[in-house]
């Protein structure tokens, strides 16, 4: 297999109900920092693009953390009339979660749970063979997205 280095990851996508609200929460709560100026589109080429006849997106794209300022981006945006979301799953077919590697799982637990997230699971310890120990969580964002939280020892 061969690599090709002119390939990179660009961005994850997150649908949101209040895109103001989840990019305020990732900025504050991860640090993610936002990328040009916020969009709003609408018209014939969106149309064609997400196969929606008069759908209109707005939202920003936010600079994930540890990459510096030619990262990956998660962009959230909003569609005038978003489709219902899915009960959260760490076991359903396709994307699940968003993880982050935070100094201190606990401590970011609780800012979570201060936005308005919640656990889904039970904070656990790993031994990871030739890695280390590993402490993380599945907590829901403000929105019910899966997030997992990593702490490495």
């Amino acid at each position: 297999m061969t690599t090709n280095s002119t390939i990179r990851y660009a961005h994850t996508s997150l649908i949101a109900n209040d895109w103001r609200k989840m990019a305020k929460f990732y900025g504050e709560v991860f640090g993610c920092v936002p990328v040009g100026g916020e969009r709003d589109r609408k018209g014939p080429e969106l149309d064609a693009l997400t196969g929606v006849k008069d759908s209109r997106v707005q939202g920003q794209h936010l600079r994930l953390p540890g990459y510096g300022q030619n990262g990956p981006t998660i962009e959230i945006f909003q569609f005038h009339k978003n489709d219902p979301a899915p009960l959260p799953s760490v076991m359903r077919v396709g994307f699940t979660h968003l993880a982050f590697v935070v100094p201190d799982v606990e401590a970011k637990r609780k800012e979570i749970q201060a936005w308005g997230g919640r656990d889904f699971s039970q904070l656990v310890t790993l031994d990871i063979p030739g890695e280390g120990k590993l402490t993380v969580i599945y907590v829901c964002d403000p929105e019910g997205n899966l997030i997992e939280l990593q702490e490495w020892h």
